[in-house]
């Protein structure tokens, strides 16, 4: 059986109002359009849902059943138009962003901070993968959008980037290579030093192989690695020289930058989205502080 569920909902203010003319009034159509519909469910339902009288209308037992049922439906349904209007005003919510740990703690931490200050009933989930990795979390839906390192051969058409800052990569080192300190190397004598790297699967460790090969040189670490802080740490005790963005370091006495003659180019971070999926008000605003953010510096 089809009913038109609009006759459902005639028949439910009708019912809570016990009134053709209050139902009228709140649903702003006729009392006799009101009338009509009432009817017509009834026929459709083959029972007399209503007792009619000059004054006032009463519920038969099968109007009364049928009440039963369509006041939870129709609370939903209120319920819901609630929810998405205090989604709106970001008094509720979910928030789900996919970036690496790096990214998180050097650039995400503050203002992940901020918009919970602002907006504590939204609800943040971080999912830590990769800058590679994320790309393929945006594609499969599980998250609203990702902060990635730009280049990023992994992201295709589908998606649409907003750059929010520059940053450069740089080698460095600790009093173990002291002797280079003051040093202007090439990247051929580098490769003659153990280089501690992040692992293949990471837009830095494609970065450094890019630039390696663009000079006709190879190059193989001497340990790979998943974190930058264990690279900055891994060269403040000897271990080697480690290649890292610059926005991670917080220079202690210990570690140091080396002067490279070659010139290495800028890199981005970013926020890549869904072209075809629109982002929540919540998305909306975290990436408006994003914006904002990189302005103001």
């Amino acid at each position: 059986m089809k009913i038109n569920l609009e006759l459902y909902k005639v028949f439910y203010y009708t019912a809570k109002n016990m009134s053709f003319s209050e139902a009228a009034k709140q649903l702003f159509i006729s009392q006799s359009a009101i009338s009509q519909s009432i009817k017509s469910l009834e026929t459709q339902l083959n029972t007399h849902l209503f007792i009619r009288n000059t004054k006032k209308v009463h519920l038969t037992k099968e109007g009364q059943l049928l009440l039963n049922h369509i006041e939870p439906a129709m609370n939903l349904i209120h319920n819901g138009e609630d929810q998405i209007h205090q989604t709106q005003q970001l008094n509720m919510g979910h928030l789900h962003i996919g970036a690496s740990d790096t990214i998180c703690k050097y650039y995400l931490l503050p203002i992940i901070h901020h918009f919970h200050t602002q907006y504590p009933n939204i609800k943040l989930q971080i999912t830590n993968r990769t800058s590679i990795q994320c790309v393929d979390l945006l594609q499969n839906g599980t998250v609203d959008f990702i902060v990635t390192n730009l280049p990023n051969d992994s992201i295709n058409d589908s998606m649409r980037v907003t750059k929010l800052k520059s940053f450069k990569d740089c080698f460095i080192a600790g009093p173990a290579y002291a002797h280079l300190k003051n040093k202007n190397l090439t990247l051929s004598e580098l490769v003659h030093y153990p280089l501690l790297m992040l692992e293949k699967q990471t837009t830095t460790r494609q970065f450094l192989y890019t630039l390696f090969h663009s000079l006709g040189l190879s190059v193989s670490p001497e340990v790979e690695l998943g974190s930058i802080d264990l690279l900055i740490q891994m060269a403040g005790i000897g271990l080697g020289i480690s290649f890292v963005p610059d926005y991670c370091l917080d220079l202690e006495s210990k570690i140091f930058k080396l002067h490279i003659m070659h010139s290495i180019p800028s890199r981005s971070l970013a926020i890549t989205t869904k072209k075809n999926i629109p982002l929540s008000v919540a998305a909306q605003k975290f990436i408006a502080i994003c914006k904002d953010r990189n302005m103001e510096k």
